[in-house]
């Protein structure tokens, strides 16, 4: 088994060097094409996409079409989408936000996790297994699955509800807790009392001096990066330059004996307050999505038919007995912590498998003979198991289980979870979004504001604005931004061309929500109000009506004439407007005859 992702594909590259030299573009092909079919027929009966990519990965494994025979070397390569997954979580977890989350992560995480793991002690014992085999099979069976359930809680929607914060509170602890079960294996080793308290003390110090060196480069070191990058505008040197924050946290991470995923979620906590959080989770969030449902396409390939059919009796009893008692830990624990029945079960139904770091767990014990190579199966075999049973389950649990009613209980945790977007997304912070945002802001509205320029940022920054980085012509940037939640979007950027774009945009992917633009001209004014936009405003001709206003004023006319001279230009021009709209051809003909022709039309 290879040790990391890149060892797993220096392997794959070997083994596609023996097969002809090149890569093996029928087995990409494959596994497109298995993703592809599988996922939408199971979203459509209903089973949901994980369990879709589960079915997908078993059918072109060893032991359906056998299209593939490795597939560890598959799993390792897609832990990757893990990783991604953990740095967008990151990011959307400011330190602040982190802090306040710790009575949840050490408080009722640990309390899960020590008591389920006291109580899958059991299974193994009573199977008659040694005590340090039953400890390592009951706690890699407690390490739930971070890909399965962030996934499942992604599609419920309920990623950023205070029940969904609670499971990954949960999940962040035993992401944690793998370094020092990995200790307590190389302890129970055969010969392992024997290592020195300075070989652990050794051990705790490269791990704490690898998070120094991340949290110290998270710092100082990457919002310069990118803003350095930015300046240069280059699209496809900032997604590399995303993948090497996060691929770069994890290698260090790992070198130091913690958890790639780890380094990754880091990493993102460390950039969550950078201007550049927006395009970096837009950036990212393909290769996360691609990456994940082949790490799910892996699991189904891994799961070892044979070591089933040999050892039946013992798996058909392990599963449910791990499932059925780690989730009455979760249970318990829930209630304990005042969570509402309803809350209680869907926690345990959602967190009843076995996770992605057992096999690391299992592996590492099996290295230091602690399992047999045919208990290592078995165990492997029974975490596949009871990931592809959790959808299942999740479904049955959703026909089953009567619909909550809405409440506010317990939902002080939601602005702090979403405090970093606002109620009005302002796309461009130019002349006119500054201007435009200190009523908003008086009035005590909260804005998210996200621009392309670097040194706009920076001076934004300077006067206590918060600025994120984005090109707001990208729908993943205006999701990321939270485009979808927002109450109003604002453009306000500084071209008509990139404007209408957004303005397009927004219109077919958020409908609901009311859009304002700022318009260069009449014919760009026309043309977004075609696009539909709700108001739009032309601001070299509100602000001449206010010049030429005054100039009445000071040769002589009152203030009220000036007023109802100012009226009838504004009536006349809005009924020109409006029959200008109808037809649909100002707005053409200003495109076409360039500035000169707006010129003419009425500035």
């Amino acid at each position: 088994m290879a040790g990391t992702p890149a060892e797993a594909a220096v392997e794959a590259a070997g083994a596609a060097a023996e097969h002809g030299g090149g890569v093996d573009l029928l087995s990409v092909v494959v596994l497109l094409a298995a993703a592809v079919i599988a996922v939408p027929l199971f979203r459509r009966i209903g089973l949901g996409s994980v369990l879709g990519y589960l079915a997908a990965g078993l059918a072109v494994g060893p032991f359906g079409l056998a299209f593939f025979h490795d597939a560890t070397s598959v799993i390792h390569v897609a832990e990757l989408g893990v990783v991604l997954f953990l740095f967008i979580i990151g990011l959307e977890m400011q330190p602040s936000r982190l802090w306040a989350m710790r009575g949840e992560i050490f408080g009722l995480g640990l309390m899960q996790v020590a008591l389920a793991i006291a109580v899958l002690i059991s299974v193994g014992l009573a199977l008659g297994y040694p005590m340090a085999a039953s400890f390592v099979a009951g706690t890699g069976f407690v390490l739930t699955s971070t890909a399965i359930v962030m996934q499942m809680l992604e599609e419920r929607g309920e990623m950023g509800q205070p029940k969904g914060r609670r499971i990954i509170a949960i999940l962040l602890l035993e992401d944690l807790a793998i370094v020092p079960l990995l200790a307590i294996v190389a302890f129970l080793a055969p010969g392992g009392e024997a290592s020195t308290w300075g070989d652990r003390l050794q051990g705790i110090g490269i791990g704490l001096a690898a998070i120094a060196v991340l949290v110290v480069a998270g710092r100082w070191l990457l919002d310069p990066m990118f803003r350095l990058l930015a300046r240069f505008g280059a699209r496809e040197v900032m997604t590399a330059a995303a993948l090497l924050v996060v691929l770069g946290a994890a290698v260090l991470m790992q070198a130091g004996g913690l958890s790639m995923a780890m380094g990754a979620f880091l990493a993102g906590v460390l950039l969550s307050e950078s201007s550049f959080r927006h395009q970096l989770e837009a950036d990212v969030e393909p290769f996360r999505g691609l990456l994940l449902g082949l790490f799910f396409l892996g699991v189904g390939m891994a799961l070892d038919l044979n070591v089933i059919a040999r050892n039946w009796v013992v798996i058909a009893i392990s599963v449910p007995a791990f499932m059925a008692l780690k989730m009455l830990v979760i249970y318990v624990v829930a209630r304990l912590t005042k969570a509402d029945r309803a809350e209680a079960v869907e926690r345990a139904v959602l967190m009843a498998q076995g996770g992605e770091f057992a096999f690391v767990l299992y592996a590492t014990a099996t290295q230091f003979g602690i399992l047999e190579a045919e208990w290592n199966a078995n165990l492997t075999a029974i975490i596949i198991i009871s990931m592809v049973l959790t959808p299942l389950m999740v479904i049955l649990h959703d026909r089953l289980a009567a619909k909550p009613a809405r409440s506010m209980d317990g939902v002080e945790g939601v602005e702090a979870l979403e405090a970093g977007r606002g109620n009005v997304l302002m796309i461009g912070f130019g002349r006119m979004g500054q201007i435009a945002s200190q009523p908003l802001l008086a009035a005590g509205h909260r804005i998210s504001i996200i621009d392309n320029d670097p040194d706009m940022i920076r001076a934004a920054g300077e006067f206590g604005n918060k600025v994120f980085y984005g090109d707001g012509t990208r729908l993943d940037v205006l999701r990321s931004a939270g485009a979808e939640e927002a109450g109003l979007i604002l453009v306000c950027v500084d071209k008509a061309e990139p404007a209408t774009r957004i303005v397009e945009l927004v219109r077919h992917e958020f409908p609901l929500v009311p859009v304002m633009a700022r318009a260069f001209d009449r014919g760009h004014a026309l043309e977004l109000t075609n696009k539909g936009v709700d108001f739009q405003i032309r601001e070299t001709f509100e602000s001449a009506l206010v010049l030429g206003r005054e100039a009445t004023i000071r040769l002589g006319a009152t203030p009220e004439a000036a007023d109802e001279l100012i009226g009838d230009v504004r009536s006349r021009d809005r009924e020109r407007f409006a029959l200008e709209t109808v037809g649909g051809v100002y707005a053409g003909r200003d495109l076409l005859l360039g500035n000169a022709a707006q010129a003419a039309a009425g500035h």
